[in-house]
Formats: C-alpha cells, sequence, structure tokens
C-alpha cells in the first residue's frame, strides 16, 4: 500500500469514528443535564436542610458511649520514703465535640447528658433532659431517662473508710534535660515522675476500677439536728468494682530552678477555656499544650468519662515563695514590670481551674517544716514563725486564689502525731481559725489512713515519686511492695531515669 492510500484510508475512519459520535451527541448532553441537577440537588438538600445547625441553647459534646480510720497505724515524719506522717511532646488539650455527622436536638442533647451520665451524676444527667424543653415524649428521651435510672439503681455505695490518696509533683517532660547529671538531678530523680510514668499509672488505675474523688466527697461539714456544724462521712455511689481516690499536686509554682530542665512553664488557659501549659521548646519557641499533670489528666477524662466522679478532679497546692502556676506573684518580685500583670493572670487561671473541677490548696508559703523536727525535738520552726509564714500565704496566695480549707504539708510534716488535733494545739487551732479544715500528711506505709473529728478531716497521702517506684521495682518480698493495688512498678518504672533511684529531697 502506498502512503497516499493508507493517508486516505486513516481520513476515512476519522470521518466515519465522527459520524457515529454525532449520532450518540444528544443522549450524552441529556445525561449531561441530568447529572448537575441530580448533584445540584443533593447539595441543597445537604447545605439548607441536612447540615443546617437549628436554633436552640444545647451544647453539642463528643460522647464516646452510653460508665475505716485506722488512727493507731498513722505517724508523722519530715520526709515522705517510709511511713512517717501519718519533652517529649504535648499534645493540644482541646476538646474536639463530633459535629461531622449531622444531628437534630434531641441527639445533640443526649449526647451531652450520656456524657454526664458516664461520671455517674445520673441525676443531673436525667435533669438536663426534662429541663431542657424538647419533646419528653420522643422514644430516645425515654430511652435515655430509662437508662439512667437503670444505671443509678445499679450503683453501690463506695467504702469511704478505704480511699487512697496519690500525689504527685511537677511532671518530667523532656528527661534528657531533668537526668543530665547536673546538681539538681538527683532532687528531680527521687520526687519527680516523668510523664510516660503519670499516663501508665493512669491507665492501670482506671484498669483496676478506680474513680477520682475530690476530698469534700470523702468527707464534709454539715449542720447537725441542732444547727451545729460538724463532719460527716461522704457518701459516694459508684457501680460495683469501682474504688474511689483522691489525687493532688505539690509545689504547683513552676521555680526558676526548674528552668531548661525539661518542665513547664507556666499554667495558662487554652483556646478551649480549659487549663493548660506553656514549655519552652528547644529552639526557644513557646508551646501551648500537655506538658504537665493539669492538661494530661484533662485529656484523660476526656476519653474516659468514667475515670472522674461527677467531674472530680485533683487538688493543686501551692507555696508562695516564687509565685504560684509559673507567674512571679510573690512580694519579691514586686518591682518587675510585669509583676501587676503576673497577679491579675494568675488569678484568672487560678478562677478557671475551680471553674473545671480542680481543687485548690495551702502548701504553705515557704515549704516548711510546719510539724515536728522528730518525735521527742518539738516542732521544727517556733510559733512566730509559724504564723508569719500562715500569715504570708494568705496574703500573697489565697489573695488571689480565693478561699480554701486543704492544706497539704510539706515533707508530708503534721503538726500532731496519729492521735486526734485539740484545740490546745496552738498551730491547729491557728490554721483552724484560718479556715483550714483538710489537713494532709504523707504516708506511704499503707493504702489509706484517715482521721475525722468534728471540726477537721486529716488524710494521709502516697507519693508516687523515682523514689517510691524505685523501691518497689527492687523489693522482692511481694508482701512488702506498697504499690501492687495502683498497679504494677515494673511496667510503669521509666527506663530513661538512673538508678539506683537514692531519697533525694532538697526545696
Amino acid at each position: 500500500m502506498s502512503r497516499a492510500d493508507f493517508r486516505r484510508r486513516q481520513s476515512r475512519r476519522r470521518r466515519q469514528k465522527l459520524a457515529r459520535m454525532s449520532r450518540h451527541l444528544p443522549t450524552f448532553i441529556l445525561l449531561l443535564a441530568i447529572t448537575v441537577l441530580v448533584g445540584g440537588g443533593i447539595f441543597a438538600l445537604y447545605r439548607f436542610v441536612l447540615a443546617k445547625q437549628p436554633d436552640g441553647t444545647v451544647q453539642v459534646i463528643a460522647s464516646s458511649g452510653n460508665g475505716s480510720p485506722n488512727p493507731d497505724e498513722g505517724s508523722n515524719s519530715d520526709r515522705y520514703p517510709d511511713s512517717g506522717s501519718g519533652p517529649a511532646s504535648g499534645g493540644d488539650s482541646s476538646n474536639q465535640p463530633f459535629a461531622e455527622i449531622p444531628q437534630d436536638d434531641i441527639s445533640r442533647l443526649i449526647a451531652q447528658a450520656d456524657r454526664i451520665a458516664m461520671g455517674y451524676d445520673y441525676d443531673k444527667a436525667a435533669e438536663l433532659i426534662n429541663s431542657s424543653g424538647l419533646d419528653l415524649n420522643d422514644s430516645r428521651m425515654k430511652e435515655a431517662l430509662a437508662r439512667y435510672e437503670s444505671q443509678k439503681a445499679a450503683l453501690v455505695p463506695a467504702d469511704m473508710n478505704a480511699v487512697t490518696y496519690i500525689f504527685f509533683h511537677s511532671l518530667i517532660m523532656d528527661t534528657s534535660k531533668a537526668f543530665d547529671g547536673d546538681s539538681d538531678s538527683a532532687n528531680y530523680n527521687s520526687v519527680m515522675t516523668t510523664k510516660d510514668e503519670f499516663l501508665k499509672i493512669l491507665e492501670d488505675m482506671y484498669q483496676k476500677g478506680y474513680v477520682l474523688v475530690r476530698i469534700h466527697d470523702v468527707a464534709y461539714e454539715e449542720p447537725d439536728e441542732n444547727g451545729n456544724v460538724r463532719f460527716v462521712k461522704g457518701s459516694v455511689m459508684l457501680p460495683e468494682g469501682k474504688k474511689p481516690f483522691v489525687m493532688s499536686q505539690d509545689d504547683h509554682c513552676y521555680y526558676p530552678y526548674m528552668d531548661g530542665d525539661g518542665f513547664a512553664k507556666r499554667v495558662v488557659i487554652g483556646e478551649d477555656g480549659k487549663p493548660t501549659c506553656e514549655m519552652v521548646m528547644d529552639d526557644g519557641t513557646t508551646s501551648t499544650g500537655s506538658y504537665d499533670l493539669i492538661p494530661l489528666l484533662e485529656d484523660f477524662i476526656q476519653e474516659h468519662p468514667d475515670f472522674s466522679y461527677k467531674g472530680a478532679r485533683a487538688i493543686i497546692a501551692f507555696t508562695g515563695y516564687e509565685g504560684i502556676l509559673g507567674y512571679r506573684t510573690a512580694s519579691s518580685y514586686q518591682d518587675s514590670p510585669t509583676y501587676e500583670a503576673d497577679r491579675e493572670q494568675a488569678a484568672r487561671v487560678a478562677q478557671c481551674l475551680k471553674d473545671n473541677g480542680w481543687e485548690l490548696a495551702s502548701h504553705s508559703w515557704g515549704h516548711l517544716h510546719l510539724g515536728v523536727a522528730d518525735p521527742e525535738g518539738g516542732f521544727a520552726i517556733d510559733e512566730e514563725r509559724f504564723r508569719a509564714d500562715t500569715d504570708k500565704w494568705e496574703a500573697e496566695v489565697e489573695s488571689l486564689i480565693g478561699p480554701t480549707d486543704i492544706i497539704l504539708y510539706p515533707y508530708g510534716n503534721d503538726i500532731a502525731d496519729w492521735r486526734p488535733y485539740h484545740q490546745d494545739n496552738p498551730r491547729f487551732a491557728y490554721l483552724e481559725s484560718k479556715g483550714f479544715r483538710y489537713f494532709c500528711n504523707v504516708d506511704a506505709s499503707k493504702p489509706y489512713w484517715t482521721q475525722m473529728g468534728t471540726n477537721y478531716f486529716r488524710m494521709a497521702r502516697r507519693n508516687l515519686d523515682g523514689y517510691r517506684l524505685y523501691e518497689d521495682l527492687i523489693q522482692t518480698d511481694p508482701s512488702k511492695k506498697r504499690l501492687t493495688d495502683l498497679f504494677d512498678a515494673a511496667q510503669v518504672f521509666d527506663s530513661a531515669r538512673p538508678t539506683p533511684v537514692s531519697w533525694s529531697y532538697q526545696k
């Protein structure tokens, strides 16, 4: 075949192909028009009907589902180890509601009520529905109310004589900086807990059925039949197998000596209105996220609402000599150009903490031994210094955070031995006159210890720090391990820690 014949044949084939396509062109146009019309209709339906947010006051909240005092054994000590006293990286702690799936008012209301119910507050969940103004005859509303009633009926009283109390200091976020061998490393290794350890402790305690409660849930004041106020044991109702516990964090001040050692810098209010932390990164920038106990616990409760009883959070305890919450609010900083701004912001953050369920407490102003130096030696500091320190805490810290009735003794150093407080103890009388009613020492020798008087409540704390974890880790006698009721220290202990871990606690 010649080249001219080939070209003629190709030209003829192209003309035949175009002719065939032209015959089907009207069909193609019709199909395209139908596709455009259908697609536009679907978009309009979603935009103006399904995805429209109806008016109302119901807030969308994410939901992940449909959740004896022993005074003879208590004692005092000025140290934690034995019984004595009675970045990696942080994440954004914001709460993200699931708004991807369009919902009506009732669906959103029930999601919010369900989350409340997961924290064992079935009455509040039911009240939210009953007072919503929405259709109570809707089958979903009836089902939710019946479910809350059924779950509430299954609750049993928790043993309020067997409530354990754990505490931490500032969490180590970057172990390479905290354990770099400088003069502070031994102190950090002894009394601080790492981020990884803390998260493992939370998970293990959650799996064991522990539920966080307020110390005011354990015991509280109420008037008797004669109108006299006195303490009574609280009543906490939980599902079978659940166990209440109290948590606190000491020294929440971010002292200057901690700068550059792998800790958060200060507590701030996040974009979601919840407390979170700032931390200085390696490049000198400041990052906001989950860099200490407060936002990490918030994150955990957001994921596990049934870990918190009716919205309970931990107790946060402050000294005052370097300020609070990472702000230099002490009077020694009054010449600083940011002094007033620091005080104002610290007060706002403190209020944010209280608004979100956190309880605030005194840890003394100067982190002093407020109690006895030893069983025979009397008080560690004289009465004048004791009162001056208490007054200074009131002036420089309580003036920012508001009244509190909780004091966590520094070093666990109680103002009396295991026997009940009496008014003839001048230190108890003075602290009571300042409004304190809850007095917490340290005793890691037993799972729990409480003592209740008519006008006070005492409770022993358990230090979950490097020293305590290491002691349990190396203990070969199972009967002498002190943490097995909470978790397995071998699974929690951070391998980044230098070993052995000795006791070293210097303020």
